[in-house]
């Protein structure tokens, strides 16, 4: 009996041959912290011109992460906007989602790889070159890395890297680095510079006065204004 061939790609063949214009360069990451309804935030975000949106829900239900994901999906299909999914691929394909991000201690990439068949695009939190280069290996689309600076939106953090620690990882890799942790539209053209692809961002959106003018403010700096 002939073999079945594989339906699953070449992980590292993908990874070296990485697309980064599926990959926006500002992630605007839903701040749902003391019960915030992140929706309000995600719209201004998108209306100002935000191609990709990560769906974080730290305290909820598995069905509450799944309705707020299918919630992002509806408003950023209009405009072809990418929608990723926090540390869950099962959520992110019954959401519909473009992708998934995976921290340290989520699924490891290579297995999500093989679950995703090459139809999703798959995040990695990396701090190092080495680490970054494993990420590349075992099939990742993006890197996350960070923080970038010194932040208070998520407890627990490591020392922050600043531009030239996300110049090392940047080195290391042929994937998209998005940079992340107290980044502001004012430090942007450092970490462009360190070889960053772009920023994801939590509280200066969420926290501005107004969202829309500061996610406007960070695709001017990324040199992606609408």
């Amino acid at each position: 009996m002939s073999a079945v061939p594989s339906a699953v790609p070449s992980v590292v063949a993908a990874a070296e041959r990485p697309d980064r214009t599926a990959v926006p360069r500002l992630h605007v990451i839903t701040d749902t912290r003391q019960g915030r309804d992140p929706l309000a935030d995600v719209r201004a975000a998108l209306r100002a011109g935000a191609r990709a949106v990560q769906v974080r829900l730290k305290d909820g239900t598995d069905r509450q992460l799944l309705d707020l994901a299918r919630r992002v999906v509806a408003l950023a299909g209009p405009v072809g906007a990418t929608v990723l999914v926090d540390d869950r691929i099962d959520v992110a394909a019954a959401a519909g989602a473009h992708g998934v991000h995976l921290g340290e201690h989520d699924l490891p990439i290579a297995d999500a790889a093989r679950l995703a068949c090459g139809r999703l695009l798959i995040g990695g939190t990396v701090r190092t070159p080495a680490a970054a280069a494993a990420a590349q290996a075992a099939g990742a689309s993006y890197l996350g890395v960070g923080p970038a600076f010194p932040t208070e939106t998520k407890d627990g953090l490591p020392d922050a890297l600043g531009a030239a620690g996300i110049a090392a990882v940047a080195a290391a890799t042929a994937l998209p680095v998005i940079a992340i942790g107290g980044v502001t539209p004012e430090r942007v053209p450092d970490l462009l510079a360190a070889g960053a692809h772009g920023v994801a961002v939590i509280a200066a959106v969420s926290r501005a006065a107004d969202p829309q003018a500061a996610t406007a403010a960070f695709l001017r700096a990324l040199g992606e204004a609408p």
